[in-house]
């Protein structure tokens, strides 16, 4: 898909997508769309098979799942831990759903079954003057909870583009139709120019970036490759660094967003201290529901040592 695809420009204009090479990309936008238009619990429902399946037929993302889970949960006994990934894949399955509602429902209409926690700390923090990162993470409601949070905050994003054109235009516009700004995962020229007007910019370190810019911080107590530029863009715009999150209520549909208090002393003029104050703030939101992050990512491909035996070599 990445290869298919590498060539080809970014463009939001739904007119430089007419060719038939691109219908059946249009045909999954419109399912999703028809999907997006049913009740919530119709959707959960739906998202659970989804996610079933998946957990039956991609032996690839279930194997890192899986690794993930035994390496973050060793505390677990072995029937927990399996019962943790194939839940991973059923929460995860219904976030793919969620995306339909974030791209083309009115987030507004679920305000009502959505509780906002601690706002008055983003509150506190944009009160500074200097803009406010919010330390997000790659949460199985990642796309819907960003739609949710634009309802109280004004907010701009970062986002790494989608392999798929057609699909990346969707999700761009669609975001735009969310968040003040659209920036590029590497616009550090408009991130800085939002935070300098006192905007806050969503903004995620969680995943493995390889290993430039790194420092080995402990998540989950492994030693885990942790970007250094969440401390450069607080060292050079004097920005408040808060963190927050949002999950899927259990039983009933519901969502709730917690925002925290902004870091303290960061940076602290100390990489791997900021790196570790961040990877236990993600770690903390994860443990309130375990099954709700995107377990399929290989978080700990990047080992210290590059000699040091992979995590995700197939036996």
């Amino acid at each position: 898909m990445k290869k298919k695809y590498r060539k080809l420009p970014r463009n939001t204009d739904y007119s430089a997508y007419r060719h038939p090479r691109w219908w059946p990309t249009w045909v999954l936008i419109a399912v999703m769309w028809c999907v997006a238009q049913f009740p919530i619990r119709f959707q959960w429902w739906m998202g659970k098979v989804v996610g079933l399946l998946a957990h039956r037929i991609a032996g690839s993302r279930r194997r890192i799942t899986e690794t993930n889970i035994r390496l973050c949960f060793p505390e677990l006994p072995a029937e927990q831990q399996a019962a943790l990934v194939r839940n991973a894949f059923i929460a995860n399955g219904i976030g793919i759903l969620e995306l339909g509602i974030a791209w083309f429902r009115d987030p507004s209409k679920l305000m009502g079954i959505t509780d906002i926690h601690g706002l008055e700390h983003f509150e506190h923090a944009l009160s500074q003057g200097k803009g406010v990162l919010l330390l997000g993470g790659h949460y199985s409601t990642l796309d819907l909870g960003g739609s949710l949070v634009t309802q109280v905050i004004r907010a701009d994003v970062m986002q790494r583009d989608h392999n798929n054109p057609l699909m990346n235009a969707v999700m761009t516009r669609a975001r735009g139709r969310r968040y003040g700004t659209v920036l590029g995962a590497k616009d550090l020229r408009g991130l800085f120019r939002s935070l300098k007007s006192n905007h806050a910019v969503w903004y995620a370190t969680d995943q493995d970036y390889g290993r430039k810019d790194i420092v080995f911080a402990p998540f989950f107590g492994i030693p885990t490759g942790t970007i250094t530029a969440t401390s450069r863009i607080a060292e050079r715009s004097g920005c408040q660094i808060v963190p927050f999150s949002h999950f899927r209520r259990e039983g009933k549909p519901g969502y709730d967003i917690y925002f925290h208090p902004a870091l303290e002393n960061f940076p602290s003029g100390d990489d791997l201290q900021d790196a570790t104050a961040i990877n236990s703030k993600i770690e903390q939101e994860i443990r309130r529901a375990p099954d709700q992050y995107l377990w399929m990512h290989r978080r700990f491909k990047t080992r210290p040592d590059p000699e040091d035996p992979g995590f995700y070599q197939r036996k």
